[in-house]
């Protein structure tokens, strides 16, 4: 009778070994890479990633900063004594409206400027000249501020008119009288037509003063 090999058959691997064991790599694998990623960078990487300062730099930012900060409002106060005006400009504008809203405000300190300016002359100046010019100078000093009173630079300008025409213009005397007469009965306002006309006939007579103070004295 024959022998009949029998061989047994090995058992393979079971396949749930193998999913285990490639599960456990990757995870292995995944928690070494969240590891390093949440690792925090050392202090100095941080540090050289910010660039110092240089000089340049410092000095732009200073003047930007200089250049955004608000400038200090211009000082008007004292800008009707401080622009030179001819006795011309004042002339040609003599002859624009006086309804203007502007009209009286405006030729008083054009008027004022070219007194200001005549007080400096070597044959007009005296202590009485420069006593008035100085008051012309306080009446008129506030001519910018909206309401300020224009009153007061009236008599103050035919007042310092008056202070001229005695350096030696004898022929002047009436009319710097008139003139001072004028001043003494304008308001200072000009809202209704009888107060414009007044403003400009006051203006015209100074005008006419002017353009014989203009020349030296006979």
């Amino acid at each position: 009778m024959a022998d009949i090999n029998i061989q047994r058959k090995k058992k393979s691997a079971s396949p749930w070994l193998l999913i285990l064991l490639v599960l456990a790599l990757v995870g292995l694998g995944a928690w070494y890479l969240l590891r390093r990623d949440s690792a925090p960078e050392p202090a100095a990487s941080t540090a050289a990633a910010v660039p110092a300062a240089t000089p340049a730099d410092t000095a732009a930012a200073s003047q930007a900063g200089a250049e955004t900060t608000p400038r200090p409002a211009a000082d008007t106060d004292n800008l009707a004594t401080e622009t030179s005006v001819a006795p011309a400009d004042f002339y040609a504008f003599v002859a624009d409206d006086p309804a203007s809203e502007s009209y009286a405000r405006r030729g008083l300190l054009l008027l004022s400027n070219v007194l200001i300016g005549m007080a400096d002359r070597g044959d007009l100046r005296d202590a009485t000249v420069e006593e008035r010019r100085n008051d012309l100078t306080s009446a008129t000093s506030r001519l910018e501020e909206p309401n300020a009173s224009l009153r007061p630079g009236f008599v103050a300008a035919a007042d310092m008119l008056r202070a001229l025409q005695q350096r030696g213009y004898t022929t002047l005397e009436r009319d710097v009288n008139t003139l001072r007469d004028q001043a003494m009965q304008l308001s200072g306002r000009t809202t209704t037509q009888a107060e414009q006309q007044a403003t400009q006939e006051f203006f015209q007579q100074a005008a006419n003063v002017l353009r014989v103070l203009e020349k030296p004295a006979p």
